[in-house]
């Protein structure tokens, strides 16, 4: 039988288990979109290129499966950005891109670009299909590739005449998924899992902090058992926030020195389980003052080109972070364990840091960041997820609110890409339908891709944003305010996103002072279509901008 490029696409998709694709239409994409439509894949059709890869990196980050997304050429151009973004959450996104005919290659032809160049930079691997029948093997090999380590984007260029190029299906080697993924997790040494329990037992001051390889696949329950048995204290950031709740005794909370005050209690900490998180800025490099240089460190990681970077480690063990600990939950186990008087002073650290946030809370008009958090916090329930963008409101509901369940609580990754967090909270609304979502961003953010509310609307996805308007570009207003007393192109119009959202077919309200917020959030919830409320906000300096400032006034780095 005859079978098509498309139908082999779909059909390799299909192997792994993809159900949902975030796209465009597109001239040369035209055939796989419709055989997609035929075969009954799910099609997000949305506003921009650079939401709809958010979109997928967000499903694969929340799902733990293949996010695909599928674009034309421009469209592809369009997507880069969203890849960049990808690559830093980390997350497996298959992009796929339509391309002129390659048999009209390098002469000119409509939209030639070099779309696997352009790809090659922000993805882990980036291939043009040159012939239908490869169309099984190189999608196994560009998912193997996105989840293999460190988990992250790839990219197919598959043109147009290989979407329709015809071959019979005896000259084509199908492929199980089975087939071309590893099984067995990959686990730590007997030796190694002796030594870092020897090493944990002997602390006095320990910490453990988990990042996004802690969240992959099934395996986070192991870590709330390791903690509960070994009675050690843990921070969680990026995907791994919510795999233990921040409610936990021995959970907490937020690793960031910014935001999260009692986190710097790390320099004090004797030993450092590392639990995929990278010795990078975020941490000063792994380096003094912010890691003790007579701390011992062990370093659980996915990908072996990161152990001991930046800093010598005492215990670098490559594997498979979830596995791993449940190889040192089993051995941690054969020995008694105690509270320490260490948790008892992280806790009172939390306990202090949680009160003087909570202040921030005071009801003013324009309505304070925090009075907005803290009245969401009122509303919140245990399945709700919430999406964080960038900005100094966004970051003051990042330091309060709590991450209670695992792929719940999302923000940017470290390249600080502003305007993801309305196509994550999309996704994640798709992924989880059965929760709430919150989308919390700001006027600046909201501008980048607030034009997916129409997808929303036209998906039937009713997310909630709560757009926090100070009419200004307000981290980068305050920080030019803090080193150089003016301001520089950062105000913005006091817009009415509220009026956007209803041309669009959203619920949208205008608050603007703090007895209107509860009542109207309420409202927005009840709507059952995607809502905005556009809540006017002081600009208040965040906490990471203070730093910000305060660092470069002593010389410190950008």
């Amino acid at each position: 039988m005859a079978l098509t490029g498309s139908h082999l696409l779909t059909r390799a998709l299909r192997e792994e288990g993809v159900n949902t694709i975030f796209t465009l239409a597109g001239d040369h994409i035209l055939p796989l979109l419709d055989l997609l439509a035929d075969e009954d894949f799910r099609l997000i059709d949305c506003r921009h290129e650079q939401a709809a890869v958010h979109m997928a990196d967000a499903w694969g980050r929340i799902t733990g499966q293949l996010g695909v997304c599928a674009f034309t050429t421009p469209g592809h151009a369009n997507a880069i950005p969203g890849l960049v973004n990808a690559l830093s959450s980390e997350s497996p996104v298959l992009n796929i891109a339509g391309s002129a005919d390659l048999r009209n290659a390098h002469r000119g032809i409509m939209q030639e670009i070099d779309q696997v160049g352009m790809a090659r930079p922000v993805t882990k691997g980036a291939w043009l299909v040159h012939d239908a029948r490869r169309i099984p093997d190189m999608v196994a090999t560009a998912v193997r590739t996105a989840f293999e380590g460190r988990r992250g984007p790839v990219h197919l260029t598959v043109p147009v005449d290989v979407q329709t190029q015809r071959v019979e299906e005896s000259e084509v080697r199908f492929y199980e998924a089975a087939s071309y993924r590893p099984q067995a997790p990959r686990v730590a040494a007997k030796e190694q899992v002796e030594e870092a329990i020897r090493l944990l037992r002997g602390a006095e001051r320990p910490l453990i902090i988990a990042s996004t390889p802690a969240a992959y696949g099934e395996w986070t329950a192991q870590l709330q058992e390791f903690i509960e048995t070994t009675r050690l204290p843990l921070m969680t950031e990026e995907a791994a926030r919510g795999i233990v709740s921040d409610e936990h005794p021995y959970c907490l909370g937020f690793f960031d020195l910014s935001l999260h005050q009692p986190a710097n209690l790390i320099r004090e900490a004797d030993v450092v389980l590392f639990l995929g998180k990278l010795l990078d800025f975020t941490i000063g490099f792994g380096l003094p003052p912010i890691v003790s240089g007579t701390a011992k460190v062990i370093q659980v990681e996915p990908s072996g080109v990161q152990v001991g970077r930046n800093r010598g480690v005492d215990l670098g063990i490559v594997g498979d972070v979830g596995p791993v600990v449940a190889q040192l939950c089993a051995k941690a186990a054969e020995h008694e364990w105690k509270d320490l008087p260490w948790l008892q002073r992280l806790r009172d650290a939390r306990a202090a840091e949680r009160a003087r946030i909570a202040a921030f809370a005071a009801a003013e008009t324009p309505l304070r960041s925090m009075f907005v958090h803290q009245t969401l916090a009122a509303s919140l329930r245990p399945d709700d997820v919430l999406v964080f963008d960038g900005g100094d409101y966004a970051y003051y509901g990042r330091a309060f609110l709590p991450a209670c369940r695992p792929r719940s609580w999302h923000y940017l990754p470290n390249l600080g890409m502003l305007g993801a967090a309305v196509p994550v909270a999309i996704a994640a609304k798709l992924a989880k339908p059965g929760s709430r979502v919150f989308c919390i961003t700001g006027d600046g953010s909201f501008g980048f891709n607030g034009m997916e509310l129409d997808t929303a609307v036209r998906h039937g996805l009713d997310i909630v944003v709560l757009l926090g308007n100070d009419a200004a570009w307000g981290i980068d207003k305050n920080i030019q305010l803090g080193l150089y007393g003016k301001p520089v192109i950062t105000d913005l119009a006091p817009t009415r996103y509220d009026i956007v959202a209803e041309g669009l077919g959203a619920h949208g309200e205008l608050v603007e002072r703090p007895g209107e917020l509860a009542p109207a959030l309420e409202r927005a919830l009840a709507a059952g279509k995607p809502a905005l409320l556009n809540i006017r906000v002081q600009s208040q300096i965040s906490m990471r901008a203070q730093g910000i400032v305060d660092s470069r006034k002593k010389g410190g780095a950008f």
